[in-house]
């Protein structure tokens, strides 16, 4: 598919970068889950969990510390060079690391595991949910849970340049169907890079429930926040890894999470 292939092409520009900057923020102790997914996931003691779509591996280094063993999956074959060296600098030695679409993850790997995590802008560069659901059913064990924490698509709507002067104007359909295409990829853990093309498909919250659960599972919680775990540009950052702006005092929520088991 031309644009998953142009997307790996777009994030393996900013993979050395991500690496960089994930290893500053674990030497200077802050690199954290946000206070959400800290209570939300859970004792992960003698588990073990696969993270899909982990980029540089930094997440996939906290689940870790966490669990029994861990194993991060990316598209990207420079991400997962240097999610390896991330771990390996870090001397963690309980997880690993493999070059897979998760489109076609089901077909190579047969392994099963007590969780499934999914966090923090990855969905949205996938173009086909109900076999997302399909292969996270396929990687849990029958007593395993999935969890993922992301943006919400209502504050993904928003036109971001209008946004941070407290603008809530639509500029991303929340049913539209065609990705949106970028020529540009980074900024939040990397500078802005250009001559690129990105596509993000906008996935309604439906999207996301009927896909897992028309895969077999059985939803435990959908939760929303007010909060987000990034700064789309003028929010205020409140600590614990979460950022909102001050005008938005319940008017519409940022991220989500949503916790499946298997039926």
């Amino acid at each position: 598919m031309k644009e998953i292939e142009s997307n790996k092409h777009a994030w393996g520009q900013i993979s050395e970068d991500h690496y960089h900057s994930f290893k500053k923020h674990f030497l200077d102790g802050t690199h954290e889950f946000n206070k959400y997914i800290k209570a939300e996931l859970g004792d992960l003691r003698g588990k073990s969990v696969i993270h899909l779509q982990c980029n540089t591996g930094a997440d996939t280094v906290l689940l870790a510390k966490m669990c029994a063993n861990a194993v991060g999956v990316d598209l990207v074959p420079d991400n997962i060079m240097y999610a390896k060296k991330l771990a390996e600098d870090l001397q963690i030695g309980n997880v690993e690391f493999i070059e897979s679409d998760i489109m076609d993850f089901m077909e190579k790997h047969s392994e099963k595991y007590d969780a499934v995590f999914v966090s923090e802008g990855a969905i949205g560069w996938l173009p086909d949910l109900p076999r997302w659901g399909k292969t996270i059913r396929h990687l849990l064990k029958n007593d395993g849970f999935f969890y993922i924490f992301d943006s919400h698509p209502i504050v993904m709507m928003f036109d971001e340049n209008k946004l941070k002067n407290a603008i809530t104007e639509i500029k991303y359909p929340y049913f539209g169907k065609e990705p949106d295409e970028s020529d540009s990829i980074g900024g939040y853990a990397s500078e802005t890079k250009y001559g690129v093309k990105a596509y993000f498909w906008q996935h309604k919250i439906s999207d996301i429930i009927n896909a897992l659960s028309n895969a077999g599972l059985h939803i435990e919680f959908l939760n929303e926040f007010i909060e987000n775990f990034y700064d789309p540009g003028g929010a205020k950052y409140l600590g614990d890894g979460l950022y909102n702006y001050d005008f938005n005092d319940g008017k519409f929520p940022m991220s989500f999470s949503v916790k499946a088991t298997v039926k």
